[in-house]
């Protein structure tokens, strides 16, 4: 017996952009600007997709809008489609020219003011053809964009887990020390993560907030370290500058960062911290048709390390 035929005319990809705006921000409003649409007009196509399906999306009341069990079934199943309807006009998009046209790039926070600036002349010249869209966030909000297909790629510190990312490495980027000047390790010449783990002043190290990769990174290097009571956490790279200046403590200051801080030499002393790096890599979909090209694109970004980078050892 054959499966019974059923007409997709009344369902649109647009319609299933609005549901899953509508579940994403969980404020039809609001999906409704995403979308650039009218919230009536929004809120109608949802009514006449729930009617199509026979199936109610979302449970909504004056304070909450929620999708139903139902909803959260066929809601997955339509980021699915949108997905492979996306994964289709990049692979059309891929036959001509998979580096020309938009590339969306996202930047981890410690990165992206330090190296993008050296990072687009170099774009410009080697691929005129590339319109760029850049945007600079906390390491897992990027990747979920990346995931989403809201991004094209990602610069981030590696390893990056997921099954659904390839990645790339370009560059290894040493890890300094940099100490308010009255601090008492200001006056070695060499310093070891030994030295900084058994450090215990009270202006200690200086960390920036929950979710900033190179919060991680730092008590890595430091042998996790633990947290002091009250411990003062920086919001920015920046704003841990100004920290140390003040001589709230010590902290670890990826390489790139150091570019143009001659104006902090009577407040900090800068010392390396060698072996200590990290590795910065390319980062997009498995599932991206444009792979290969991505590939050869980390090959070249490779061969342009930034100054004061090392290349990527290879065990």
């Amino acid at each position: 017996m054959g499966m019974t035929y059923i007409p997709l005319s009344g369902l649109s990809l647009r319609d299933i952009e609005y549901v899953v705006a509508v579940d994403d921000l969980r404020n039809f409003s609001r999906a409704a600007e995403r979308c650039g649409v009218s919230q009536a007009g929004l809120s109608e196509q949802v009514r006449k997709l729930e009617m199509l399906l026979d199936v109610t999306l979302f449970e909504r009341s004056r304070r909450h809008v929620a999708p139903t069990p139902d909803g959260s079934r066929l809601i997955a199943m339509g980021r699915e489609v949108l997905a492979s309807a996306r994964a289709m006009i990049e692979a059309a998009r891929a036959r001509t020219g998979p580096l020309e046209g938009l590339l969306r790039i996202g930047v981890i926070a410690t990165l992206g003011p330090y190296y993008v600036p050296s990072l687009l002349p170099l774009l410009r010249r080697s691929y005129p053809e590339l319109r760029l869209q850049l945007t600079e966030s906390l390491t897992a909000q990027m990747l979920g964009k990346l995931r989403q297909n809201e991004l094209d790629l990602v610069f981030a510190a590696l390893p990056v887990v997921g099954e659904s990312f390839e990645t790339a490495p370009l560059f290894e980027e040493p890890f300094v020390a940099v100490f308010p000047r009255n601090h008492s390790l200001a006056t070695q010449e060499h310093m070891t993560m030994e030295d900084l783990a058994s450090n215990t002043e009270e202006n200690g190290l200086l960390l920036l907030e929950d979710g900033h990769c190179l919060r991680d990174q730092a008590l890595a290097v430091c042998g996790m370290m633990p947290l002091r009571d009250q411990q003062r956490l920086a919001t920015s790279l920046e704003m841990l500058w100004h920290m140390i200046g003040a001589g709230e403590g010590y902290s670890l200051i990826p390489q790139l960062a150091l570019k143009n801080r001659a104006e902090w030499e009577e407040l900090v002393v800068t010392r390396p911290m060698k072996p200590s790096s990290r590795q910065i890599g390319l980062v997009w979909r498995s599932s991206d048709p444009r792979g290969p090209a991505f590939r050869d694109f980390a090959r070249f970004l490779a061969q342009e390390i930034p100054e004061g980078c090392l290349p990527v050892t290879t065990p």
